[in-house]
């Protein structure tokens, strides 16, 4: 075994399988009950994405399963979804099966099209001498 190659190694520890892309896409949620009577559609905002699973945040876990399909608005694919975490209103999954570039990059590069990035509040720059420059050079501040 060379240096290294320990999987519990501290330099493989923190690394991903996959890249992950920050998207701010409208995705749906679709449920098949045990009946396998009409699906359920919930609606979801994902928040990152990648080949092998996603974030989204959703308004309320209740009574959504495990097991589900992701459709992402625009894009003509349902992608079977296994949850891997739940807090309150996000939601992680692992796809089922990886997706292909082809469609990871579909769903990025129709985020940037629509600008689903920038919908993203910006946070105000703070500057350093708050105040001074409204004040004029010679002038008093009191």
């Amino acid at each position: 075994m060379s240096i290294g190659a320990d999987p519990r190694s501290a330099a493989g520890l923190y690394e991903r399988k996959w890249e992950r892309y920050s998207v701010n896409r409208q995705g749906m949620l679709m449920t098949v009950g045990f009946d396998l009577g009409a699906p359920k559609m919930r609606s979801c905002q994902l928040i990152d994405i990648s080949q092998g699973g996603a974030s989204f945040s959703v308004t309320t876990t209740i009574g959504l399963p495990l097991h589900y399909y992701l459709s992402v608005v625009g894009v003509a694919s349902r992608i079977g979804c296994a949850e891997v975490y739940r807090t309150d209103k996000r939601i992680g999954v692992q796809f089922i099966k990886e997706i292909d570039e082809e469609l990871l990059h579909t769903i990025v590069r129709a985020d940037y099209f629509t600008g689903g990035g920038a919908a993203k509040p910006k946070v105000p720059e703070r500057r350093y001498m708050v105040g001074v420059e409204k004040a004029g050079v010679g002038s008093r501040i009191t």
